[in-house]
């Protein structure tokens, strides 16, 4: 028998106690997603840091941050699961492909949704995803009656028997004309949120808007001046013309920042959004899968909280 040199310290045990913790940013809401206690998840972090020799958080006022090294672990170990949830799907060839009816509640999703799901149905042949938008606008409702399988989710509340685990975060971001009299600053304040027009798009869910506002001013939301457009590109045209400042996600603004559009941040610190992965029990293995592969390919996150500055 060939002996293996070099074995790991760590197994996938270790591995997803890890992302779990970045991606809820405390050991007590880690310990509801893997379904253990939060003193288990504790000695769990601590066994992981124990065999590599390093401190993989750090302990702030907002919780559990990952470390450089925790950062980097977390970096590369949704990749290993999901390479590891391919090699078992191989291994599983010879049974009927499982079936999974997928959809997202945050239509920001469908920016990089469609080609990772592509990805995965040629890396994982044992598992057919479907993606089904048509579901976007209630997908609990639809996991409920049983027309959806798994659906990925920022604001919507599941009750039993459907189940849920944390999946990654985004972050919201604000776009302006790089002319605009604040692109100058390195920040923008709440202040100037409620002197200039917020460009928002009308397909954010009221349970969204509710969300970002709190985030951004907290109990008290001030009234602010709105333009709603139905697209992102008048969203963008709009606010590239000086009239507004626009609110969305990262991984959308990104893609069209340029010389003529910038990003800015609050200065109270960033806005991010928690995304979960919610599944009908008999689905939980497909989510386990689906999710360490979302959670490794989704644009400009890890599968985790990232650290803040």
């Amino acid at each position: 028998m060939e002996r293996i040199t070099n074995a790991p310290r760590l197994d996938i045990r270790d591995l997803q106690v890890v992302i779990a913790i970045a991606s809820a940013g405390s050991t007590s809401s880690a310990a509801k997603g893997l379904a253990l206690t939060q003193s288990a998840v504790s000695r769990a972090l601590a066994l992981a840091e124990g065999k590599l020799g390093v401190a993989l958080f750090e302990r702030t006022p907002r919780g559990l941050v990952p470390s450089a090294a925790g950062r980097r672990l977390v970096a590369g170990a949704g990749a290993v699961l999901a390479q590891l949830a391919e090699l078992e799907s191989i291994a599983r060839t010879d049974h009927p492909p499982l079936h999974v009816r997928l959809a997202a509640e945050c239509y920001t999703a469908y920016r990089w949704l469609p080609s990772v799901v592509a990805s995965l149905r040629e890396r994982l042949p044992g598992i057919e995803v479907e993606l089904q938008l048509e579901r976007a606008l209630d997908p609990v409702a639809a996991l409920r009656r049983g027309e959806l399988d798994i659906a990925l989710l920022t604001t919507a509340a599941i009750k039993h028997p459907l189940l849920e685990r944390a999946l990654m975060d985004d972050e919201l971001v604000f776009v302006m004309s790089a002319h605009h009299p604040l692109a100058s600053r390195p920040h923008i304040t709440r202040a100037d949120l409620i002197a200039h027009p917020l460009v928002t798009s009308t397909a954010t869910p009221p349970a969204e808007k509710k969300q970002f506002l709190a985030a951004a001013f907290g109990r008290k939301v001030p009234r602010l001046q709105v333009i709603q457009l139905p697209i992102t590109e008048a969203i963008l045209d709009v606010t590239r013309a000086g009239v507004g400042i626009a609110a969305m996600s990262e991984w959308i603004a990104s893609a069209h920042v340029g010389t003529d559009l910038v990003i800015k941040r609050l200065a109270s610190g960033p806005l991010y959004r928690p995304w979960r992965i919610a599944y009908r029990p008999e689905s939980t293995e497909a989510a386990r899968i689906i999710g360490e592969a979302l959670a490794a390919n989704a644009p400009r996150v890890y599968a985790g909280r990232r650290a803040r500055a």
